[in-house]
């Protein structure tokens, strides 16, 4: 079992930036692959951005590619989020999340963190 943490998260402008941190505890954390989730009031949890156990590979969602990017550094036993060019519409509350297999690009995962709000103005 894995225990995520989420920090990182706050109000900040559109076209700002923020980056998201997950630190994990637990087994050991270069077993999972790694992903973002956010949630935003009123809808169902969406599935943002993943990444392998070595790194190798990343995955996104179509509206946050190109500004937004996951990274892990497993010295750390942290993932990363960070997000450019913020949109009223990235608010949400983003969900870090670890799982051993499967697909990536989906809300089911195993291990789930307690989240961080983010809420970006116009």
């Amino acid at each position: 079992q894995v225990q995520l943490v989420e920090s990182g998260g706050g109000l900040v402008q559109a076209g700002d930036s923020l980056r998201l941190s997950c630190a994990a505890s637990g087994r050991t954390f270069s077993g999972y692959a790694m992903g973002w989730l956010r949630q935003a009031p009123g809808k169902e949890r969406e599935f943002v951005a993943a990444i392998t156990w070595s790194g190798g590979s990343t995955y996104y969602t179509d509206s946050v590619k190109g500004r937004f990017t996951i990274s892990r550094d497993n010295g750390k036993n942290t993932v990363y989020l960070q997000m450019n060019g913020l949109k009223p519409e990235d608010t949400a509350v983003y969900y870090c999340a670890a799982k051993t297999r499967g697909n990536l690009r989906t809300t089911a995962y195993d291990y789930w963190g307690q989240g961080t709000q983010v809420t970006v103005s116009s």
